[in-house]
């Protein structure tokens, strides 16, 4: 091969700040960081809202010691203090302590269909009927025959525990019940016979 066939080679340049490619390439790179950081900033961000400083129980109106106002980061529906203003409102169904207060579990108490009803049974309570918890109250005839559900999935609104005079040891469940059912448990509650609630399900 002679010299004036051989390939000259071509010597490299290193690329300027001027060369297009060079530009597109960090502002791709800004673009990619930037986008980043706005989409941990965004993941990051939490939102005031309520939840129960105990546990409410249908029926509740609520007053300022029953809520307290926590960060969080989630969707909507629940009670945030600059769109909603509880205090006076009920509470339609069981909050447990601690638990975020969603706007749907919130009424106006002239909207509210239940009304509570005193329950008294003489047989120990277990753990789990306290106020918020659902349950069941049944009924065992003194005539014997088989035991009947009278109750069913009740919120409990509160307890209370007769510890003096001739009913010592007697607890009363308050249950919450809609207003159309009330008559049919107080009926069946007149019936002779033993009451137990037990927790629902």
């Amino acid at each position: 091969m002679d010299a004036a066939t051989r390939p000259v080679p071509v010597r490299l340049r290193r690329p300027g700040w001027r060369d297009p490619r060079l530009i597109v390439g960090v502002l791709l790179i800004a673009i990619a960081v930037a986008g980043t950081a706005l989409l941990l900033r965004s993941a990051d961000r939490t939102e005031p809202v309520y939840a129960a400083r105990h546990a409410l129980a249908p029926g509740v109106v609520l007053e300022p010691a029953d809520l307290v106002v926590v960060d969080v980061r989630v969707g909507d529906g629940y009670a945030e203090p600059d769109a909603v203003e509880p205090w006076g409102m009920t509470v339609t169904r069981p909050v447990g302590a601690g638990e975020l207060v969603p706007v749907a579990a919130l009424a106006e108490p002239a909207d509210f269909d239940g009304r509570p009803v005193a329950v008294s049974v003489s047989q120990p309570l277990a753990e789990g009927v306290v106020p918020g918890a659902l349950v069941d109250v049944w009924l065992t005839p003194a005539d014997g025959t088989s035991s009947r559900r009278i109750g069913e999935a009740l919120p409990v609104s509160a307890v209370d525990e007769d510890t003096g005079g001739f009913a010592a040891g007697e607890e009363t469940v308050y249950v919450v019940v809609p207003s159309a059912d009330v008559g049919a448990l107080l009926d069946a509650l007149a019936d002779e016979g033993a009451i137990a609630v037990l927790g629902s399900g």
